[in-house]
């Protein structure tokens, strides 16, 4: 197995970190939701496009011998909380959320793409980053149609929630 830039290694990490975050909050939406509350059957389709996102990278990371962040467990608790307190202040809320962590992930990947991009390097995970970044377009404007501006205090739940996913990236690139 060849040796993986350790700036590629972190890409992967973090990508990683951050699917398996998305579904832990998907599955707090739906603890506190049911299959029954509004949007449930939208927040279940997300969760398992982000399931498949996940598997993917779990795979690239395996295959390429890139270690998961330590701080798995950490996230697996904090992204279900974050799902089911947002639910619990209402259905408006879970898709402000959404909103909030998807906007952060285009960024994200962007900035990715655009490394790569310029670099040449790491053509497979570049599409699988272009791809992904597509569906987390396609749910933050799904969330947004849904009424996620309509939350409580959007302004303030968004931009926490945003602080949080930026803390979370670069955290994750390392740990």
């Amino acid at each position: 197995m060849t040796k993986v830039p350790d700036h590629i290694a972190r890409m992967i990490r973090v990508d990683q970190a951050g699917e398996f975050g998305a579904t832990r909050i998907y599955a707090g939406q739906l603890a506190v939701m049911g299959d029954r509350g509004p949007h449930s059957a939208e927040i279940a389709g997300m969760a398992e496009q982000e399931a498949g996102h996940r598997a993917k990278f779990d795979a690239l990371m395996a295959r390429r011998g890139v270690r998961p962040t330590a701080l798995q467990p950490f996230w697996d608790r904090a992204g279900f909380a974050l799902g089911a307190v947002t639910a619990l202040i209402g259905p408006e809320a879970a898709m402000a959320c959404t909103a909030a962590v998807e906007t952060e992930i285009d960024d994200h990947y962007s900035r990715q793409l655009d490394q790569l991009e310029a670099s040449g390097e790491d053509p497979e995970l570049a599409a699988m980053i272009e791809e992904f970044r597509e569906d987390e377009r396609e749910h933050r404007d799904a969330a947004l149609a849904a009424g996620a501006e309509r939350a409580p205090a959007y302004p303030l739940l968004s931009g926490l929630i945003r602080i949080g996913c930026r803390a979370a990236i670069r955290i994750s690139e390392r740990v």
